[in-house]
């Protein structure tokens, strides 16, 4: 078992070795920063709420701001159901553009020889101000390994997420995190990752960004 995993961690660190060198050559260094707060109502029912704020052009202007809130029910041990509304700000063009964008989220979660894993469906209806509604779907994929380092519990994860648009019929974007969590004190959690992200544009040309993303959580 610890020769699969040292291999698996091996993989895992050329992978990112030639996703970063691939998207250094044409993609923007990015800070992603969010809050989130979760509170449970009893032993099913919690309520969720975020903040993110995101700055590009090698972390000198915010472009991007989003709050989130939902409920989540979970139904089983194994799945997790929630409902969101989600009100996106994003600057384009030197304007900034509004976007409503309610979704409905199913979680998957599972465990192999104490890995945690997860599948997550994502289904969004876009309401854009200057264009016709678009729905999108999203499937982020997780593994937390089981090793706990510190007093801080510091876990390792890595994650992929695909983006569907219906209205194009295509996918057009995947993101690639390797991250850790960390729990500060019994009701403030932490992270931080890497991600990769491919998006495909105008004149289907692939754009890469860097996004090292900072993470807070308070639970109660």
């Amino acid at each position: 078992m610890r020769k699969i995993i040292i291999s698996v961690c091996c993989l895992c660190g050329i992978f990112l070795t030639t996703v970063s060198a691939r998207a250094l050559e044409n993609g923007d260094w990015q800070l992603w920063n969010t809050d989130s707060a979760e509170v449970k109502l009893d032993k099913r029912w919690k309520i969720k709420a975020e903040e993110e704020l995101r700055f590009g052009k090698d972390i000198s202007e915010l472009y991007y701001t989003h709050t989130d809130g939902g409920i989540h029910l979970n139904v089983t041990d194994e799945l997790d159901l929630g409902i969101n509304y989600r009100q996106v700000y994003e600057k384009k063009e030197d304007e900034w553009k509004e976007e409503c964008r309610p979704h409905f989220n199913a979680t998957i979660k599972l465990e192999w020889e104490e890995f945690k894993l997860s599948d997550r469906s994502r289904l969004e209806l876009r309401i854009f101000e200057d264009k016709e509604d678009e729905w999108r779907y999203r499937n982020k994929f997780s593994v937390v390994f089981p090793w706990k380092w510190t007093f801080l519990e510091i876990q390792p994860y890595i994650a992929d997420e695909v983006f569907v648009d219906f209205h194009g019929e295509k996918l057009n974007r995947n993101r690639f995190y390797s991250g850790i969590s960390y729990k500060l004190c019994k009701y403030l959690k932490g992270g931080i990752f890497y991600m990769w992200q491919i998006s495909k544009r105008a004149g289907n040309k692939w754009t890469g960004y860097n996004v090292l993303g900072i993470e807070a959580k308070i639970v109660f």
